[in-house]
């Protein structure tokens, strides 16, 4: 009975030293806890008890034997065979629960010692077991439906609290992202996009669309009047430049008073034609001007050297560097806006996000269909990654079993559960001695 113990509790000289595995070591489970100490203790305690319990009834029964050789009557035969069957239950049960773990009495008696040796296929089958009954599309979607994930975020987030909350981890996270990017990095990839944006799509006939209806609107004239408007002040402040550009074209043989004449004449003309445009709304010269801006607007929408020569230009314009420069430049402008605003509690874009999660989760709250709609979405995400990353979850399951020291694991496994194994050894003592007792009872019933 002593071996039968040691046996049972096995070695105890390498408590909470860690067991060696292979290229995987799952620290939890090769490692004792106080709280796994504690029910290794209460674990040995009820060995001692079911062990002492056999150790009663083998004396029984042999008292009730030399009893029964001495003369003392027939209930020495009962207790004799209750003893009996209870000796043999509480052995076939100690069997039972002892190879789980190990080798009843060091012998390699086969299927025996079943956690250690079948480790690794109660991991698979562990893992497969998930896969199939937690892992399913119809288990997913019947627990998150049922978990009304919709209604109880829309609750949680109108509370103020929660949307500040969500307000500043979302700006942190939005800081954060933006801090780490690299600014060359993000700058090539907008320019590259921009241009490759802009090179694969025609813009000659957006440009006639969209001229032809600012002429139709008559958005144009705005622009004109400001143009004719600041030409005539600009004439007006300076007639002695304009005189003097004429002086300076006109030839070295004409007399001076004459180039004079000449240039007071243009400036006068010049200023009169102006002033004339300016405020006369129906001038011939605006006329022409409208002509010429819906004829234009025709033929960047039809006309095919028109269309070439405007896909020209924009290639040279995005070829050159400065543009390029101004493109990429351009990021960093956004970035600093934007990591200001998500530091700034007062900023409009935190205010604006706040307000935009209150409102929500308000309508999440009261909305059946919203609520609908999010609970669809998120049992459509879950299934989608249950489903696509199944075997990669399993195989988690598994290869963390595998990774498991067999010895270890199975003492750990033993201080969780043996007590309750116990338990059956003294269940097999007792229901046995009640069953020898019966059978005993009955055969000697028939037989008188």
């Amino acid at each position: 009975m002593e071996r039968m113990e040691r046996t049972e509790t096995g070695d105890r000289g390498d408590v909470g030293q860690p067991a060696r595995t292979g290229a995987f070591t799952n620290r939890a489970m090769n490692t004792f806890s106080p709280a796994d100490e504690e029910k290794r203790r209460g674990v040995r305690q009820m060995k001692l008890t079911a062990t002492g319990l056999l150790l009663f009834v083998a004396l029984v029964y042999v008292l009730a034997k030399w009893a029964s050789h001495q003369g003392a009557g027939p209930w020495a035969g009962y207790v004799a065979a209750a003893a009996e069957a209870g000796m043999v239950g509480a052995l076939a049960d100690w069997f039972a629960v002892t190879a789980l773990f190990r080798h009843p009495l060091g012998l390699p008696i086969p299927h025996t010692a079943i956690i250690p040796t079948k480790k690794d296929q109660l991991g698979v089958s562990l893992g497969e077991f998930v896969g199939e009954n937690f892992l399913s599309e119809a288990v997913v979607r019947q627990r998150l439906r049922a978990v009304g994930i919709g209604s109880r975020l829309g609750a949680w987030l109108a509370v103020p609290e929660h949307a500040d909350r969500v307000t500043a981890e979302l700006s942190a996270a939005l800081r954060g992202a933006l801090t780490v990017l690299r600014d060359s990095d993000v700058q090539a990839v907008v320019g590259e996009a921009i241009t490759r944006r802009a090179d694969a799509q025609e813009i000659a006939p957006g440009m006639g669309k969209m001229l032809e209806r600012i002429v139709a609107d008559g958005g144009h004239k705005r622009a004109v009047d400001v143009i004719v408007t600041r030409g005539h002040d600009w004439l007006v402040l300076h007639s002695d430049t304009v005189m003097d550009a004429v002086h300076g074209g006109a030839p070295g043989w004409t007399p001076r008073f004459v180039d004079r004449k000449v240039g007071e004449r243009v400036y006068k003309e010049l200023l009169r034609f102006v002033t004339e445009m300016r405020d006369m709304p129906s001038h011939p010269a605006r006329g022409a001007l409208d002509r010429f801006l819906t004829d234009f607007a025709s033929d960047l929408q039809s006309d095919t050297d028109t269309r070439a020569r405007v896909e020209r230009l924009k290639t040279e314009i995005l070829g050159r560097g400065e543009v390029q420069d101004l493109i990429a430049s351009a990021w960093t402008a956004v970035r600093s806006m934007i990591v200001s605003a998500a530091e700034d509690e007062r900023s409009e874009l935190r205010l604006r996000l706040r307000a935009s999660l209150l409102s929500l989760g308000a309508r999440m709250s009261l909305d059946p269909k919203l609520q609908g709609k999010v609970d669809g979405w998120l049992e459509s995400a879950a299934v989608y990654v249950v489903t696509t990353y199944r075997k990669e979850i399993t195989s988690l399951i598994t290869d963390t079993v595998a990774s498991w020291d067999a010895e270890h694991t199975t003492k750990k496994i033993e201080a969780n559960i043996g007590r309750d194994l116990q338990f059956i050894r003294i269940n097999g003592t007792v229901v046995g001695s009640l069953a020898g007792l019966l059978i005993y009872t009955v055969s000697r019933a028939l037989g008188a």
